[in-house]
């Protein structure tokens, strides 16, 4: 399994368990997994839904910043990368 930097938390919503996501590289999708890494923080998640200023989409790109639902708290500054199968 490979895995490949798309971005970072920028904000970590903890009473609706939402992470704010800044895509810095490639694209992510609905259905994509992902793992979450920092300092404290280390979970793989698949991608259920993301939105984008409260509009549900179903593909980001470099540049977007996007909500998704983590099942676990996730932290500022926390990478995030897509894992390739």
């Amino acid at each position: 399994m490979s895995e490949q930097e798309i971005g970072v938390i920028s904000h970590y919503f903890d009473h609706i368990n939402v992470a704010a996501l800044e895509i810095t590289g490639g694209e992510l999708s609905v259905g994509d997994t992902i793992h979450i890494k920092g300092h404290t923080s280390d979970f793989t998640t698949t991608v259920d839904s993301m939105q984008i200023e409260h509009d549900s989409v179903e593909k980001a790109k470099k540049g977007d910043s996007i909500g998704i639902k983590v099942p676990e708290k996730a932290r500022e500054h926390d990478k995030v990368f897509l894992v390739a199968e």
